[in-house]
């Protein structure tokens, strides 16, 4: 685990504390969804799944979206 970025173990750490929610984590402007939350926004949201971290072992599902559109995503 030592591996991890800080930005995941922010990430992970916010997570751990709203496991029942979709975490849109903010990088710059763009939000970012990992793991399973990244898989039901795709689902839900019929958005483009990828992954961060393809040329590891174990690459992490990823939704990226611009911040306008999260505005907008709010209201729903």
């Amino acid at each position: 685990m030592s591996n991890i970025t800080p930005m995941m173990q922010q990430y992970l750490k916010i997570k751990s504390e709203y496991d029942d929610c979709l975490l849109f984590f903010r990088l710059g402007d763009f939000y970012e969804m990992f793991f399973e939350d990244a898989k039901e926004a795709s689902r839900v949201l019929e958005i483009t799944l990828t992954k961060r971290d393809v040329k590891k072992e174990n690459p992490i599902p990823l939704v990226c979206l611009g911040s306008s559109i999260c505005s907008q995503i709010a209201t729903l």
